[in-house]
């Protein structure tokens, strides 16, 4: 007998392995059903409908971004403020890198943007949290005597353009260095403003 939350644990895998590859409209739930061993009415015990079910994973995608992105600078000084900077970008980097998944899925919920409201509001909060997480991280620096507090929204939004900009390059497979631009971007904002006593 299965249990049940090893069973929606399946139903997320399967949906999102089977959107990223074939895209929300070519997928159905029979098929995610069958990927998981189960019938397809059993899938309707966890969600109501195959829109439900992308919902609930773009949820998920969500949430993990956030806790990617989320910023913790408690002991942030002025030795090691550019690998904390660095940190924020390359975990990003790296785990998007290596997951071809999350960049096909991610790829479909902005096509899916386009004819959903709910969709386009809620990138545009990913996309706002880059510029409150950048923001808030240089006020912490700022008040902790860390950075000169030198135009340091224009600087925050600079880096965060950099950051959405690269994670958007790596979604449509373009080779580049991205963690040499990422930690170059860093040194170039941080150039002049950060402390030395």
């Amino acid at each position: 007998m299965r249990n049940k939350e090893e069973t929606l644990r399946q139903i997320m895998q399967a949906a999102y392995e089977t959107f990223a590859e074939k895209g929300f409209h070519q997928t159905s739930l029979t098929s995610i059903a069958q990927q998981v061993g189960i019938s397809k009415p059993a899938i309707y015990y966890y969600f109501k409908s195959k829109d439900e079910l992308i919902k609930s994973l773009f949820e998920e995608v969500s949430q993990e971004i956030h806790t990617i992105t989320s910023v913790y600078p408690a002991d942030i000084s002025r030795e090691n403020i550019k690998q904390c900077f660095y940190a924020i970008g390359e975990n990003a980097i790296k785990r998007q890198v290596k997951e071809p998944h999350f960049n096909q899925l991610f790829n479909q919920y902005i096509l899916l943007s386009s004819q959903d409201t709910y969709y386009a509001e809620h990138l545009a909060t990913i996309q706002q949290n880059y510029f409150d997480t950048f923001y808030s991280f240089f006020q912490h620096a700022v008040d902790r005597g860390v950075i000169k507090d030198e135009n340091a929204l224009i600087k925050s939004q600079l880096l965060a353009l950099v950051f959405d900009n690269i994670t958007n390059f790596i979604l449509t497979n373009v080779t580049l260095d991205y963690e040499a631009i990422w930690r170059e971007a860093v040194d170039s904002v941080l150039s002049g403003i950060v402390i030395h006593e």
